[in-house]
């Protein structure tokens, strides 16, 4: 069963690149910190995190500028030099490709600025915390779903979906797929389809009716969210082809429930925003933070419903 610690709430207002906290400015003596994701502000996953990050800053009454990048490496690359120089009392980012922040974590570090890296990680930069999932593991889980309810087998080619292949989260989730299917002898097949919604449920559909493919691991959300559509639109009914993957949304809880997708992982993405947050004031108040916080749970149409009775507060 899945077990909630926070309680999702829904964001007001997201924009692409804004300030929050008290007025968006920092008050005398108010800590400053900076968030910046890879992430797009209207993706279902990055709201249910902005609720968190801003209920965090509230509570702890910090001054939190808020920055999505909607998968533009150079723009968040520049959003953290732009934290850098504004020497603010922490910074959170995610990692989206491995050796992206490597030199401004090191420049981070030298100016005595706590980083914290959430969602996608890479612990070679030195950073000092990070609240996600362990995506290598959670990789290993699905693959270890399938193989132990017997829904794959030797020779098998698994259909991998995914939004941005080469991507950190791309690269640890097939390593950890890699571990599990590579000595039973079951391939995979990393296939790209694109960030667009319609241009994903397309590629997939494609893809569906030329392999039949004999399970799906969705590497990604919005991949995750379009299992309905794909199988809707290629004739294929509920429960024919076992699917496991990412389920950080009502589409894909809702398939779950329908009996589309077998099992889905929830990163609870409102404690995922949060987190940094807490994490950053210990930092700034002089507290250690030398430790990982996962968030990472498998639920499945047994435990779905505390998942969608969240979505359907919103």
């Amino acid at each position: 069963m899945l077990k909630f610690g926070l309680k999702l709430a829904a964001a007001a207002t997201v924009l692409a690149s804004v300030a929050f906290g008290s007025a968006g400015q920092a008050q005398d003596g108010q800590k400053t910190f900076f968030l910046l994701s890879h992430g797009g502000p209207s993706d279902a996953f990055w709201i249910d995190w902005n609720a968190g990050a801003t209920k965090a800053c509230d509570q702890l009454k910090v001054a939190c500028k808020i920055s999505f990048s909607g998968g533009d490496m150079a723009a968040q690359k520049e959003a953290f030099n732009s934290a850098l120089a504004a020497k603010p009392d922490g910074i959170a980012t995610t990692s989206a490709q491995p050796g992206l922040w490597t030199e401004e974590v090191k420049a981070a570090k030298a100016a005595g600025i706590p980083i914290v890296f959430f969602n996608t990680d890479d612990p070679a930069t030195g950073r000092q915390a990070y609240v996600g999932a362990d995506l290598k593991e959670a990789g290993a889980i699905w693959a270890k779903y399938l193989v132990d309810h017997k829904m794959v087998k030797q020779g098998d080619k698994v259909f991998l979906p995914v939004e941005v292949p080469g991507a950190s989260y791309q690269q640890l989730e097939t390593e950890g797929i890699a571990g599990v299917f590579d000595p039973l002898g079951i391939k995979y097949d990393v296939v790209d389809c694109g960030t667009d919604p319609a241009g994903i449920i397309a590629k997939m559909t494609d893809y569906m009716v030329a392999n039949n493919p004999p399970a799906i691991i969705a590497l990604g959300d919005s991949v995750a969210a379009s299992v309905k559509r794909v199988f809707d639109g290629a004739g294929i009914p509920a429960g024919k082809i076992p699917v496991v993957g990412w389920g950080n949304s009502k589409e894909t809880a809702e398939a779950v429930k329908d009996g589309f997708v077998n099992a889905a992982a929830w990163q609870y993405p409102s404690a995922q925003g949060f987190m940094p947050v807490a994490l950053l004031g210990l930092a700034a108040s002089g507290e250690p933070i030398g430790y990982d916080i996962h968030t990472f749970g498998l639920y499945d149409a047994s435990s779905v419903e505390p998942i969608l009775k969240l979505y359907d507060k919103k």
